[in-house]
């Protein structure tokens, strides 16, 4: 029996990232409350793998390769998605990257990479997506930023601009497409994903935030979820911490 506040049922989300990590937590709760996925990230066999995973478990999925960052490649992600599915109810730009490098030391390519990644791709995505929204049935969209745009975090400033920029860009879609479209960001903090693999041992045990602790990737669920559930209909322009605290 599915919590009817949690109910996705019948809804097709696209989840960018998500063959690992937060993606693929949030890709299999989802599926877990109802809904279809399509999972995108830039190696199709780890998009396939979670796809089994939601077909295991009833659902109809999606695996499709594109580099997020390359408009071109998200464009034919976006109408392949149609294709297999007719529609998008909730889109979830989740991929990023967040390379630490000496602000005076980085290069042009490697900010370029970043702001694509994590603005520029998203930025693309929920455009084209929210705008058919907006002409049909409606949609949400749930755009995951960081703490880091937020405060302050030496070496990583242009992820942090280009998470900003995702901030920014949440609440003004959230005019641009409303009422038929909600558009939320989740601030996420540190968790125990992939990027984690470069942490120091002690990083991976403490964190300086309320909580003390790095979060798992299973605690952003319940935050997706309270996002994309239509009993979220009054939430909209809203960038939710999920950062253990803060720092």
């Amino acid at each position: 029996m599915i919590d009817p506040l949690f109910d996705l049922s019948g809804r097709t989300a696209l989840i960018t990232g998500g063959s690992r990590g937060l993606g693929r937590e949030m890709a299999l709760a989802f599926a877990d409350r109802g809904a279809d996925i399509v999972i995108a990230s830039r190696k199709l066999d780890a998009c396939e793998a979670v796809a089994d995973e939601i077909r295991a478990k009833g659902r109809r999925a999606f695996a499709h390769a594109a580099h997020c960052g390359k408009w071109d490649e998200i464009d034919g992600l976006i109408d392949a998605a149609y294709a297999e599915f007719e529609r998008i109810d909730i889109l979830v730009n989740n991929a990023g990257m967040s390379p630490a490098c000496p602000s005076h030391e980085i290069s042009e390519s490697l900010f370029d990479s970043v702001m694509n990644l994590n603005f520029k791709g998203p930025f693309r995505l929920a455009t084209r997506i929210g705008h058919r929204m907006s002409e049909g049935e409606g949609g949400c969209i749930i755009n995951i930023s960081s703490i880091a745009s937020l405060g302050a975090f030496p070496g990583v400033v242009p992820y942090s601009g280009a998470k900003a920029a995702l901030n920014a860009m949440t609440v003004s879609l959230s005019r641009e497409y409303a009422p038929k479209v909600r558009v939320n960001t989740i601030a996420a903090g540190p968790f125990l994903t992939d990027i984690a693999e470069a942490w120091d041992e002690e990083a991976r045990e403490t964190q300086p935030v309320a909580l003390g602790r790095p979060g798992n990737p299973e605690e952003i669920v319940t935050a997706a979820l309270m996002l994309a559930s239509p009993s979220s209909s009054y939430t909209t322009g809203a960038i939710l911490r999920v950062d253990g605290g803060g720092r």
